[in-house]
């Protein structure tokens, strides 16, 4: 099983290596023919002409643009990808501090996700051919309606301003400081023995994990719903049944476990959709992650630091898109070469 592992995991990061490539240069260039002079930003207002001229022949903004490229891309392979205009600060450091507070957020969103995915999928395969199927189905495509950003909306006007129920801004509440280590709160905080500031951090991902994992859940039931009922056609099925196993039984130990499959890949995918969606969400909490350092960036044309938020996303999304292709070839032995 791992001897058929390793080589898809190989082409994957080599697939991977050359995406990343493409998009740092995508980005690079994209960016660079924008109206947008970042010597004139790093300098103060009453700055000179000659003087915006010189930080130019300094950053190297002078050289032509395929040049510019090879020595940005050199130095990001170092680890060097410059300091933010805006922040005056080392871009590595700022990204480094927020790309922890996202992929929480996002897999804890992911496993709201998934439970709802899993129950309501189970549910809408359970009331097939009865009177509460056009109900339940009419329920998964109302959910299938309603995005991330309005279900965050209804949430904090529900549970954070009317009930006053849950925090809706930030991360922590404002007396507790963050504990030192790995950036991820949770974590950080169980290892510290802090369950002061664990039960706070969790009680700020509440509404926003739930509006991400709402929004994401619904694709997951469907296809799941229709995974089941492809696989209850199979002969397989049939001959369970005539062995008198249960109808829970057939479900539990044959069915799912083949209509799971295309649902995991489908999860692969919306995990990659749900991290990019947590930009907005951030937003509208205030969770100080990737999200909201982009907007900054973005608002401020911090060219530094959209390109390095901009690569942090892409090469999050590789790795989860290889590690669900290397979980789907676990799971299915079909796809294993000898």
């Amino acid at each position: 099983m791992i001897a058929t592992v390793f080589p898809l995991v190989g082409r994957r990061l080599l697939a991977s290596v050359l995406i990343l490539l493409i998009v740092s240069a995508l980005l690079f260039f994209v960016l660079h023919v924008l109206p947008v002079d970042p010597a004139a930003m790093s300098l103060p207002p009453s700055a000179t002409i000659a003087e915006i001229e010189a930080m130019r022949r300094e950053m190297g903004l002078d050289l032509p643009l395929p040049r510019q490229y090879l020595i940005w891309l050199s130095q990001v392979l170092q680890g060097d990808f410059g300091s933010s205009i805006h922040f005056r600060r080392d871009v590595l450091g700022l990204v480094g501090s927020a790309l922890p507070a996202t992929i929480e957020l996002a897999l804890l969103s992911m496993i709201v996700a998934t439970v709802l995915g899993i129950f309501g999928g189970l549910m809408l395969f359970h009331v097939r051919g009865s009177r509460m199927e056009p109900i339940v189905d009419f329920g998964s495509i109302l959910l299938l309606s309603i995005p991330e950003f309005l279900w965050s909306l209804f949430f904090i006007l529900i549970f954070g301003v009317a009930l006053q129920w849950l925090p809706f801004t930030g991360r922590l509440d404002p007396d507790l400081r963050l504990p030192q280590g790995t950036g991820f709160l949770l974590v950080d905080a169980l290892v510290a023995g802090r369950f002061d500031i664990f039960w706070s951090a969790m009680r700020h991902m509440v509404l926003p994990c739930f509006a991400l994992g709402i929004a994401f859940s619904p694709t997951i039931m469907r296809v799941l719903r229709s995974s089941l009922l492809d696989v209850y056609q199979e002969d397989y099925i049939h001959l369970a049944r005539l062995r008198g196993l249960s109808e829970w039984r057939i479900l539990r130990r044959h069915a799912l476990k083949n209509a799971i499959l295309p649902t995991l890949s489908l999860m692969g995918v919306q995990f990659g959709f749900l991290f990019g969606g947590t930009l907005l969400v951030e937003v509208i909490f205030s969770y100080p992650g990737l999200g909201n350092l982009m907007v900054d960036a973005v608002r401020n044309a911090d060219l530094p630091i959209i390109q390095a938020v901009g690569l942090a996303y892409c090469a999050v999304v590789l790795v989860i898109n290889t590690v669900v292709d290397s979980l789907y070839l676990v799971l299915n032995p079909k796809l294993r070469i000898r």
